[in-house]
């Protein structure tokens, strides 16, 4: 592991060169930052690994924000940073819509069909099994799903052919369709400047070079979830924006 002494060395360096590679080095070495916050705010209503992808984004905003020249240790800026964006994640989901009522029975045994499927197998069911097992139909399982909490990209769904299942993540629309019709508009053009730097890379890998997530994820060092989540991110904001 990185000496501590080395990592001031990587940040003067990052901040001169904006080399990724300096900055995920610097992500790593203080990524178990990112994981005991998420931890200590886990059971109380939201999954350990939003909150984990939360506290992650933020330790990389963090890094790419941080001056070492103003004399602060790297550690005393990020806990707090961290910590406020976890507690901002957390009020934001307590504002979302309520379950509605006649949602709630069929999220109670989905949810026990869940329980259930991953105690006797050790995995978590797809939606297409939860349908089989529960007899709803996928949508009202996925209804239930994103009303109990944020569905998860990697949850298997029904592919377009109804043979095999694929990940959520690549049957959900990415949005590059509606980038791309505003691909030669300076008002996008401004619109992306304005976005912070790790959201313009995420734009240039991906609808400029039409990089997958997959290898966006790899070239910024962070997972493909993050990745999708950074992107509809995007796309709301130019939508927002242009609109």
């Amino acid at each position: 592991m990185t000496e501590e002494k080395d990592i001031d060395g990587l940040f003067k360096e990052y901040r001169r060169t904006g080399d990724i590679s300096l900055r995920n080095r610097i992500v790593e070495h203080y990524f178990y930052i990112a994981e005991i916050l998420a931890k200590k705010f886990s059971g109380r209503g939201v999954e350990y690994d939003d909150l984990l992808q939360v506290a992650s984004e933020s330790l990389i905003s963090g890094v790419e924000k941080f001056d070492p020249d103003l004399g602060n240790r790297f550690t005393t800026y990020i806990t707090p940073t961290i910590t406020g964006n976890i507690k901002n994640y957390f009020r934001d989901y307590s504002r979302t819509i309520r379950l509605p009522r006649r949602i709630y029975s069929v999220a109670a045994k989905v949810r026990e069909a869940t329980d259930n499927y991953f105690r006797e197998n050790g995995v978590k069911p797809t939606v297409k099994q939860l349908a089989s097992i529960t007899g709803y139909g996928e949508e009202l399982i996925i209804e239930a799903l994103e009303c109990r909490a944020p569905v998860s990209l990697d949850m298997g769904v029904s592919s377009p052919d109804g043979e095999d299942d694929a990940p959520l993540y690549e049957v959900i629309s990415d949005g590059g369709n509606a980038f791309e019709s505003f691909e030669d508009s300076e008002s996008i053009k401004a619109e992306i400047s304005k976005l912070d730097p790790t959201e313009q890379k995420v734009v240039s890998l991906r609808f400029l070079q039409g990089k997958s997530q997959s290898e966006v994820g790899k070239i910024l060092g962070v997972s493909q979830m993050f990745v999708s989540r950074a992107e509809r991110k995007i796309v709301e904001k130019l939508k927002e924006a242009l609109l």
